[in-house]
């Protein structure tokens, strides 16, 4: 038996005689140096839910690494493992991206020098697209007022900004000149019309589907 303190391959043989006749080396073992750097991975952006076919990325971060060069050992969803240069995984996400991700770092200077793996993130991926739907305070415009019009997104998550329509569904969203914003998911209409409203998040902009149309009508006219 024999105490090591550096990281490497090692092997053994035995041998017994003079002259000494050995025998066959043993299988290899890899002894790896355990260094006090952490590995953090973290999800960007790091919404708890994601849709398919929004773009996310799984960043691994090794703290105290100064100047020093790292490879980056991944443990994926699939149970694959898998050594990359890049410190993140870029996703088109999908299902099947859906579970936990560990990262640990090689050092690229001092062979079989390593961190310890990191905590696990779990990437939750929802294969359904988020809806969105539109509501309004009143469906009649008081001459010279307002009429408040609400946008949501279901299911209810965080980021979403809010596009609004008006017309047919080709045109443009409304710029801010056109309504009163009142809230990122509330603005108020002067113009009577037809309205509807969508939810988009990220970088590129990830789209929900359309909301209903909604028919806000001057005073007057009849319903």
């Amino acid at each position: 038996m024999i105490t090591v303190t550096q990281g490497g391959i090692y092997y053994c043989k035995g041998g017994r005689g003079n002259p000494v006749f050995f025998t066959e080396d043993s299988d290899p073992i890899t002894i790896e140096k355990r260094v006090s750097n952490k590995a953090v991975v973290s999800l960007e952006p790091s919404w708890p839910l994601i849709f398919s076919g929004e773009k996310i990325t799984v960043r691994c971060q090794i703290s105290l690494g100064g100047s020093t060069e790292w490879e980056y050992e991944w443990s994926k969803p699939d149970s694959s493992t898998g050594l990359a240069n890049n410190a993140s995984i870029n996703l088109n996400a999908s299902v099947i991206n859906s579970g936990s991700y560990r990262c640990m770092g090689k050092n690229k200077q001092e062979l079989y020098s390593v961190t310890e793996w990191s905590d696990a993130i779990t990437l939750t991926v929802s294969g359904n697209r988020p809806k969105s739907s539109i509501s309004a305070d009143s469906r009649v415009l008081p001459e010279g007022d307002t009429v408040t019009l609400t946008c949501s997104v279901t299911p209810s998550t965080p980021g979403w900004s809010y596009y609004w329509y008006r017309g047919k569904k080709t045109s443009e969203p409304l710029m801010m000149a056109e309504v009163v914003l009142h809230s990122d998911g509330q603005i108020g209409v002067s113009q009577e019309g037809d309205y509807w409203c969508r939810g988009g998040r990220g970088n590129p902009v990830y789209y929900t589907d359309y909301s209903d149309v909604i028919s806000i009508k001057q005073t007057g006219e009849s319903w």
